[in-house]
């Protein structure tokens, strides 16, 4: 389906590896519709001064979670259909219900931790600047163009990010400022464990 009909291609965060063989395969199916795609990747983003204080910030992240509330979220996540939910799921299980570092850092500076209760995007890059930036790159190489970020908490990282990662990266600032007034999917990963779910503020009030 994408081969035919899709401009960009966009992937979650996966292992360097695993997005190299989809890219490859994406462009083996393009080839026979004779077209070619453009690439792209979802992450989250924790970057810091030094590597310890990203990964403190991401073990802070989900340190309120309770095994409940994991297991709740994981439940519900394994019920969709979604073959990009099931490979993050599928990361989640290698960590083995554990949530340190080394359960939880599938590849280098890429850590699942999100995934543990948000639906969707479930993986960041952690670490310096340095790193961080040294990991765009590997997935630049890989073929991917777009790069689309988010953190937690919103504001904060952006400015962690703008401060400290863009200046190491070789930026093209050639977005289109067109429509901006998209709002989120209530069923997106933020409300997977929550007993409630997100909704327009005129319509609440």
């Amino acid at each position: 389906m994408a081969a035919r009909h899709v401009d960009h291609y966009l992937t979650w965060g996966e292992p360097p590896d695993q997005v190299a063989e989809k890219i490859a395969g994406v462009r083996a199916a393009a080839a026979k519709q004779q077209r070619k795609l453009r690439f792209g990747i979802r992450l989250h983003i924790i970057v810091r001064q030094t590597e310890e204080e990203a990964w403190k910030a991401a073990d802070q992240l989900i340190s309120h979670l309770s095994d409940k509330t994991v297991a709740l979220a994981q439940q519900n996540l394994a019920r969709q259909d979604s073959q990009g939910q099931k490979r993050m799921l599928k990361l989640q299980k290698q960590a083995g219900g554990l949530r340190t570092r080394e359960a939880l850092e599938i590849s280098p500076n890429l850590w699942a931790g999100v995934g543990l209760i948000r639906g969707g995007a479930g993986t960041a890059l952690v670490g310096s600047a340095e790193s961080v930036a040294e990991r765009i790159l590997e997935y630049r190489e890989l073929g991917i163009e777009t790069f689309i970020f988010s953190g937690y908490p919103h504001l904060e990282e952006a400015f962690y990010t703008a401060e400290l990662l863009f200046p190491r990266l070789p930026l093209e600032h050639d977005f289109d400022e067109g429509d901006q007034t998209g709002f989120p999917s209530p069923i997106t990963g933020e409300v997977v464990a929550n007993e409630f779910t997100a909704v327009r503020a005129e319509a609440a009030s």
